[in-house]
């Protein structure tokens, strides 16, 4: 939502492309998930097998169950500036309500990493906010970028 709300754009295209997004990046994320824990599980198994430990795959992280909580999580998290800035009309509005969305979604999945990982957390929940907010800005300035030098007219208005 920040990337193409980054320019004035209807609530009908932002949708179109927002949902698009949503899609396109939590299978990216699935798919990337997969292609690594089948990785990492082909070498532990491969490991085992040296050790003559063959039948044992108990404990082994499994690559369907990762690419599935890769996508869920990225599709929820992508929901929520989704949710929030999807309907509103004026891009000021829609942009304060996408980053107030994202802002307690980094929070919220700052907090739950340190609480299922057991570790601090304040930081955790910074860490995930302030870097979430970076990767925002990042993202709207390098839209704004390619606006200015494709002569697309930028506003704040609407």
């Amino acid at each position: 939502m920040i990337g193409v709300g980054g320019v004035n754009k209807t609530v009908h295209a932002l949708l179109v492309a927002g949902i698009a997004c949503l899609v396109a990046g939590a299978s990216s994320m699935g798919v990337g998930e997969y292609v690594s824990v089948k990785a990492q599980y082909e070498i532990e198994k491969k490991e085992r097998n040296k050790r003559g430990n063959n039948s044992d795959v108990d404990g082994l992280p499994s690559p369907k169950r990762a690419a599935a909580a890769s996508f869920v999580s990225f599709a929820a998290g992508a929901s929520l500036p989704l949710l929030a800035g999807g309907f509103i009309t004026s891009m000021t509005m829609r942009l304060m309500m996408v980053c107030a969305a994202s802002s307690v979604g980094f929070a919220g999945f700052g907090a739950a990493s340190a609480f299922l990982g057991g570790g601090n957390l304040m930081k955790a929940t910074m860490r995930t906010l302030v870097g979430g907010l970076l990767s925002m800005a990042f993202t709207f300035g390098v839209v704004q970028l390619f606006a200015f030098a494709f002569h697309d007219a930028v506003s704040t208005t609407s």
